[in-house]
């Protein structure tokens, strides 16, 4: 094994994204990381794993695409811990680990015989490294939550609004990938700490405090201008800020069906650009020659754009006003993003693995390139225990004998 984490073993309980999304980043970068799981109750502890998408019309417990996407390049076990020789198994993997890292609720591992104080019984620098969705402290620690509770009590569900409409709440879970880094900055710098000082320790993330990291200018506005009803909401949800006056500054229909564009102008300068490539008497009204008017006058001034760019295609759009310096994009479709933009190819963003059960498959990769120690995504999600042999065999010397034995006891 190679990479820059790669002398760092993980012993991993996470599941969906919030947690196994955090892990994924350092089996990228070399770390071992073995995730457990339940025998019994199959596919519980990550319902991911068997949920669309799928590639094809297979359907199990490890075909999830999700679950794939979420645990490239890990190894899985399974162990029964109600029995007490896998509780036994899993001391002993522990100590050969360096960090423990799950995203139940509070205190699952502690009801497990597996908080932080047995943990550091077992190995005494080792990093314990939680993330639920309140955290292990405070008044709401004891709460579970999924998805549309982050949303709504961060504040999230508020700010998801459109003028004369109530809040819509957020249609996937972005929480969860914030939740997720912020995991992985955690389990590194807890690593750096250890390096230095030779101290393991207990980091406790709570999801919806990483949340709120997505609206820090609300809390801001809130915090020194007294700002924060649904009317403020409604304001900061459009392409409208008092923060910015940049007009024209949005999405515009672009030819086509549900095709659209965006065009920002930052300052006069940019204005003046784009009415050279439109070149419409419109253009020259003198209202609008300054920012502050076009400000004040953005609806008549988003009509007449939207006139302009609803009988062109987004692309030549894009391309005419980029070449006259001004911001513009076409807004991509997800096959256009994933299979038609050279850059997204070049920059190597979406690799393709070898899954044990499902073939070869495309996961998301990571965007960011190191030039000594880059990342590798290329052996898909572990089956269901697929690894109980080959761990348990190179950790603890385990014979394949005696991991079939084990295996049909019910430890496995």
């Amino acid at each position: 094994m190679s990479g820059a984490l790669a002398r760092y073993r993980i012993c991993d309980f996470t599941g969906q994204l919030a947690g196994a999304g955090a892990t994924k980043w350092l089996a990228a970068f070399g770390a071992e990381v073995i995730r457990i799981e339940d025998p019994v109750r199959q596919g519980r502890w990550d319902i991911l794993r068997g949920m669309e998408p799928f590639k094809d019309e297979r359907r199990g417990i490890d075909l999830g695409g999700a679950f794939n996407n979420h645990n490239t390049g890990k190894y899985g076990i399974t162990l029964n811990l109600r029995t007490t020789k896998a509780r036994e198994i899993l001391a002993e993997i522990v100590r050969q680990s360096d960090v423990v890292t799950e995203n139940f609720a509070a205190g699952v591992l502690e009801n497990w015989g597996f908080g932080y104080d047995a943990l550091r019984a077992l190995r005494p620098d080792i990093i314990y490294v939680s993330n639920c969705g309140f955290g292990h402290t405070g008044p709401y620690a004891e709460f579970k939550t999924w998805g549309p509770i982050v949303q709504a009590v961060s504040g999230l569900t508020h700010l998801s609004t459109l003028p004369g409409q109530p809040p819509a709440g957020w249609g996937y879970s972005y929480m969860d990938h914030t939740g997720g880094y912020y995991m992985a900055m955690a389990i590194l710098l807890a690593l750096i700490h250890r390096e230095r000082t030779g101290e393991g320790q207990w980091v406790d993330l709570a999801c919806t405090e990483a949340a709120l990291t997505l609206h820090g200018p609300t809390l801001l506005d809130w915090s020194v201008n007294g700002r924060g009803t649904r009317a403020d909401a409604e304001q900061r949800n459009s392409n409208r800020s008092q923060w910015l006056p940049m007009a024209p500054h949005g999405i515009y229909p672009a030819q086509g069906d549900d095709e659209w564009v965006a065009v920002v102008c930052r300052h006069d300068a940019d204005w003046q650009q784009l009415g050279r490539v439109i070149d419409a008497d419109w253009c020259q009204s003198p209202s609008w020659q300054t920012a502050a008017g076009r400000v004040e006058d953005q609806d008549r001034l988003d009509a007449a754009m939207s006139s302009w760019t609803r009988t062109r295609d987004k692309h030549a759009i894009a391309g005419a006003l980029r070449a006259a310096g001004i911001p513009a994009s076409p807004v991509m479709r997800p096959a256009e993003r994933v299979d038609e933009d050279p850059a997204t190819g070049d920059f190597g963003l979406w690799p393709t693995v070898a899954h044990s059960a499902i073939g070869e498959v495309r996961v998301d990769g990571l965007p960011v390139h190191l030039s000594e120690t880059d990342w590798s995504i290329t052996r898909g999600a572990p089956c269901l225990g697929e690894h109980n042999a080959e761990i348990l065999g190179r950790l603890l010397g385990y014979s394949r004998e005696t991991v079939d034995a084990l295996t049909a006891e019910g430890v496995l």
